[in-house]
């Protein structure tokens, strides 16, 4: 009965292309017949087969397409510390406490990234219901909302297709919103002229830092592009570098000088990198992160006036321009100073600067919304750069609205500026206060030394480690700095991120750590922080 169904199935109208078929290969060895086609296989053969049946029943006669061997060798050199090895112990220590696992803590405080509502920081009142109506807009009759939240959503949604926010947009982003970027940057920077036209929104600055070098890198070997990047840095930069294939070239932030930036050093640095590729650009995080500083107006136009002799294109990050705490301090835009040093800068620098809806008093890292403003940039690439941004279509368009509302927020008069007002000021104010904290209190600490937060949103201390714990990381394949934090981690629920993460100088171990915990709890983490150091520093002593 068997054979003849195997007959009808190769010889009949199933034709022998299904009898063939991995399912039926299957059933060939259920049959005894030694006429059955399906006994061609030997029975060698046939343990192979089986050991490759998968899951679903069906045999697969060939390997992963995909794997680690194959995979594009440039991904698997992208590291990102921020949400690295550190971050992953922390969720599977939060699912433990869930399950009711017994820990010295209730819970872990995620002092590791910059995501301040995930900290409890509170959404800024007209944002929300301008975003609100903009998600709705049958709620633009509605009597709880303020008339200026009414007019403001209603000029962004007739900006979009079909007046949702859930259509696309133009892929260089809304032309209302450009315009009120273009009005931002020219009001912030005492009236110097900023083109719509050189204003390109983006899902926060991240992917507008990233399509830049995209444009910059090209060549191999000794004409590999090289760029310039701070040490201690933000790891998106190492992380997009290494996916393109650039070459990443390090100068050193000054601690011993609150991480100041030393153009002897940035030398240095580009001396020795030409000796291997060719740097192209430079790029700058002001103010700092993860160290925190602000730079002074002489250190930009240094900066401007280096890169004007090198011929290096300049990328200044300026996410937390109004994270600025300590007195003397100030932000000084790029785009700003280079207009102020005069013709001779200001007509040949190549600048991209970019902001972002994620920072500062904002803190909406969800929503997506950035921007870059491309200054002295050949057409030609420019045209090249719309091309780069349309394959992705456009930003998200609620991070879109956002952006907007933050370049232009209520003005005096306007029914929500007195509440917009005291939110952004009481906001900006505690987070100097906890600037400040953050510092008073880990330089109490013997074997901790922290620069004054002069800005952004977090703190970059120095720890020292006891020989005996660096002998101990190493032997567990550990940096000394991984280890510790993961002790800190384990033993207190803190997580923040090693400082060889971000980079350091040999010899020295840090640690970053946010700024953005409520007042009350950042003091219990801080107090926490001194009790492990001083444990630590005793038990490999």
């Amino acid at each position: 009965m068997l054979s003849s169904s195997f007959r009808t199935l190769h010889g009949g109208f199933l034709g022998p292309r299904i009898a063939q078929s991995p399912l039926i290969l299957g059933l060939s060895f259920l049959s005894p017949l030694s006429d059955s086609p399906f006994c061609e296989l030997s029975a060698n053969r046939r343990p192979l087969v089986n050991r490759k049946m998968s899951e679903n029943g069906l045999a697969s006669r060939r390997g992963k397409v995909l794997t680690t061997d194959t995979m594009n060798p440039s991904v698997k050199k992208v590291e990102y510390a921020v949400r690295g090895p550190i971050v992953q112990r922390a969720v599977e220590i939060e699912n433990e406490l869930k399950k009711g696992a017994k820990k010295p803590f209730s819970e872990v405080i995620k002092a590791n990234i910059g995501d301040a509502h995930a900290m409890g920081q509170q959404p800024v009142t007209f944002f929300r219901q301008v975003l609100a109506l903009c998600s709705y807009p049958e709620l633009l009759n509605s009597p709880l909302f303020p008339e200026d939240v009414k007019s403001r959503a209603g000029r962004i949604l007739q900006s979009c297709g079909g007046g949702s926010i859930g259509a696309y947009s133009a892929s260089q982003g809304i032309e209302c919103v450009r315009q009120d970027v273009a009005q931002y940057i020219k009001q912030r920077d005492g009236g110097i002229p900023c083109n719509p036209d050189n204003i390109y929104l983006s899902t926060g600055a991240s992917d507008a830092i990233v399509t830049i070098l995209k444009l910059l890198v090209c060549g191999e070997g000794r004409t590999c592009t090289g760029a310039m990047i701070p040490i201690p840095q933000y790891p998106l930069y190492s992380a997009a570098l290494a996916e393109l294939g650039a070459v990443q070239i390090n100068y050193y932030l000054d601690e011993e000088n609150c991480w100041s930036l030393n153009i002897g050093e940035l030398r240095r640095a580009l001396v020795d990198a030409r000796k291997h590729c060719n740097p192209r650009v430079l790029c700058i995080i002001n103010p700092g992160n993860p160290t925190g500083q602000v730079q002074s107006r002489k250190c930009i136009e240094d900066v401007i006036r280096f890169a004007a002799e090198e011929n290096l294109f300049l990328m200044a990050d300026e996410v937390y321009q109004d994270n600025v705490y300590a007195d003397g301090c100030h932000f000084h835009s790029f785009k700003k100073v280079l207009f102020e040093m005069g013709p001779q800068y200001s007509n040949t620098v190549e600048l991209a600067s970019f902001h972002s809806t994620s920072k500062c008093y904002m803190g909406e890292c969800g929503f997506r919304g950035g921007y870059m403003e491309v200054v002295n940039m050949d057409s030609d690439v420019k045209a090249q750069l719309t091309k780069l941004v349309s394959v992705r279509l456009c930003p998200p368009v609620p991070g879109q609205a956002l952006m907007d509302l933050v370049v232009n927020p209520p003005k005096p008069g306007e029914p929500s500026h007195a509440t917009f007002m005291k939110e952004r000021t009481a906001t900006l104010r505690s987070l100097a206060e906890r600037a400040k904290l953050t510092e008073q209190i880990l330089n109490t600490v013997p074997g901790i030394h922290c620069n004054p937060v002069q800005g952004a949103m977090y703190s970059f201390p120095q720890i020292t480690i006891p020989e005996r714990a660096v002998q101990e990381a190493k032997e567990k394949g550990q940096a000394p700095d991984m280890f510790y934090c993961m002790k800190l981690l384990d033993e207190t629920g803190i997580c923040v991120v090693p400082g060889s993460g971000f980079g350091q100088k040999e010899g020295t171990y840090h640690f970053r750590m946010t700024i953005l915990p409520p007042t009350d709890k950042l003091k219990i983490l801080l107090q926490k922080v001194k009790e492990f150091h001083m444990g630590f520093t005793e038990q490999f002593s």
